[in-house]
């Protein structure tokens, strides 16, 4: 998955010189999506928890969806995005979004 991630050239670097890897860098090169401070990692790590708890029962679809497209081929993935889309519009979840936005308020999603 590394040389996907950072391009051949940057992969071989990285595992043949086993070389220490800055955070920065690892962020710069889209390793990772975010660096901060160790002071702060615990707060940041909560809220991120958070905001994912709170998050629609469509998440896990995204997950799965954006994990199985690595291995899977362009005509397959639609077809698998079809249907997710298709179960996630039936989640309680959906209907809520949907409430919300008509009734201009935050969603209070529930994860069904």
């Amino acid at each position: 998955m590394l040389p996907r991630l950072v391009g051949k050239a940057r992969a071989m670097e990285l595992t043949l010189l086993g070389e220490k890897l800055p955070a920065k860098t690892a962020l710069e090169w889209g390793m990772i999506n975010r660096c901060v401070p160790d002071a702060e990692l615990m707060s940041a790590a909560m809220e991120l928890a958070k905001a994912l708890a709170d998050g629609p029962a469509s998440l896990g679809y995204t997950r799965n969806l954006i994990w199985a497209s690595l291995d899977t081929a362009w005509h397959d993935q639609i077809e698998q995005e079809a249907y997710a889309q298709g179960a996630a519009g039936r989640t309680e979840d959906a209907r809520e979004g949907i409430m919300a936005f008509a009734q201009k308020r935050p969603a209070q999603f529930k994860g069904r």
